[in-house]
Order: C-alpha cells, then sequence, then structure tokens
C-alpha cells in the first residue's frame, strides 16, 4: 500500500460533508495546518471536529470555523477564538467541552478498541450530572444540554463513565515520517497528534520530514505506522507562535 501522496489536497480530497475528524495539536503547536487548509479549500461542510482546541482566528481550525464548515466540535479549550464565542453563543455551533485528561483519554481508549472507562474526574459536577450548555437557540436559552453519565462506586470513590471517541478520519502533524507511517513528533507537537491519529479510521499525516523504511530507529518511534493511511510531506515552513512573549534587553 502506497501510503505517500504529492499533495495535502489530494489528500483531503474524500473527505465528505458531516465527517467526523479528530485534529491533533495543542493551540498552535502541531496543529496539521496545511491539511486544514486544504480542506479549507474543498467544499466539505458540516463537519464534527474533536480537537483540544478549535485554533485561532483565521489560523488552525479558525479558518474552518470563520467559513462556517463546522457544526460541532469536542474539545477542551477554546479561550483564543472569539468567532468560536461568537457561533456557540448564538446557537450556530454546538460545543461539547471535555476536561483535557478525559479527551486525550476518550481518544487513547477509542483508538485502542476500548468501549468506555471510568474515571473520577467530573464526579459531581456538570460533567457527570448532565446540563452543560451544548447548543444555544438564538434567543440564548439553551436548546441542547449535556445528558447525565452513568456513575458507579469503585471502593470508597465515585467514578462517572466515559465513552472512547473514534473519527471517521483523523488529521495529524510529524516531524518526522517514514513512507510505512511510523511517525515521530518532535518535544511538545508529541502532545494530541500520537491519540488523534489513534482515534481516526482514516489517519492523514503532514510531515515536516519523510524519509525511507529503515532509516528511524524502531525504538525511536511514537507511532508506529499500523495507525497511519496517508502521508504528504509539507516541509517546515508556516508555523505560527501562538502568544510572542519576549523580554527587554538587559533583564535578567
Amino acid at each position: 500500500m502506497d501510503k505517500v501522496f504529492t499533495s495535502a489536497a489530494d489528500a483531503v480530497a474524500d473527505i465528505p460533508s458531516g465527517a467526523s475528524i479528530a485534529v491533533g495539536g495543542f493551540g498552535l503547536n502541531g496543529i496539521p495546518h496545511h491539511l486544514i487548509s486544504a480542506l479549507l479549500e474543498q467544499d466539505a461542510t458540516d463537519l464534527v471536529t474533536v480537537s483540544n482546541n478549535c485554533g485561532v482566528d483565521g489560523w488552525g481550525l479558525g479558518v474552518l470555523l470563520d467559513a462556517k464548515r463546522i457544526r460541532r466540535t469536542t474539545g477542551s479549550y477554546v479561550g483564543e477564538n472569539k468567532e468560536f464565542e461568537r457561533q456557540y453563543l448564538k446557537g450556530e455551533l454546538e460545543v461539547e467541552l471535555v476536561p483535557q485528561g478525559t479527551l486525550a483519554e476518550r481518544l487513547r481508549a477509542g483508538g485502542c478498541g476500548i468501549p468506555g472507562f471510568y474515571t473520577p474526574a467530573g464526579v459531581g459536577t456538570m460533567v457527570a450530572d448532565g446540563g452543560l450548555p451544548w447548543l444555544y437557540d438564538a434567543q440564548g436559552g439553551v436548546k441542547v444540554a449535556s445528558p447525565p453519565k452513568e456513575t458507579r462506586r469503585f471502593g470508597d470513590r465515585d467514578y462517572v463513565l466515559e465513552l472512547g471517541i473514534v473519527c471517521d478520519f483523523a488529521l495529524v502533524r510529524a516531524s518526522i515520517a517514514d513512507t510505512e507511517g511510523n511517525l515521530i513528533f518532535h518535544a511538545a507537537t508529541r502532545n494530541f497528534n500520537p491519540l488523534c491519529a489513534m482515534a481516526g479510521k482514516i489517519t492523514i499525516v503532514e510531515t515536516e520530514e519523510l524519509v525511507e523504511p529503515g532509516e528511524i530507529d524502531p525504538e525511536a518511534v511514537h507511532l508506529p505506522g499500523i495507525f497511519v493511511q496517508r502521508i504528504v510531506k509539507v516541509g517546515a515552513e508556516g508555523k505560527r507562535i501562538e502568544r510572542v512573549t519576549t523580554r527587554k534587553r538587559g533583564e535578567n
């Protein structure tokens, strides 16, 4: 099976409207922005995304939000995107907020074929009891709220049942890939990328560097190629820093 595609556009060409997509990255770090941009250029809409956050205004998943291509999103952090806020509060976007560690484990569980797991995170809150506003109506009322979840006691502590996540597609970014799909992620880019890659039925990778099989030390592989179906080399250009913080010269 030849997994290498010549362009990001070719790699995402068959993603249909209504597809669910797990998208790697954290903030703007390690996001597959070439694949996201290619998806913007094709006609898919009504998308359901799962990602730690939903980009920023004008970058990352934010470009799909700006074009109103996303119908529903699941994530943990949404504080850097004014258009996200506007769509959510105006009833144009359905949002499921999930504790960050729970989201990571739901993706990992889905990738491992585990249908669900119990966690103490969220017990005694609306995460477990239900009532979190998923979708508002145009008047600001809650149209769809999160349902209550099953809870169970183990020993002397209560736990809530969370379900694994499996998506139709996954878009991730790697630092190095070989043509068989074995991946290495540099530093903090190894955040949600491996988990999202595991959770996709069809996983599409953009990579900065592409090498031949055998050029990656097996012990250095962060994600094995069994999880990867498509690869496109994009280089290292175009990455952005979410917040540039510097100190004045001479300061210690």
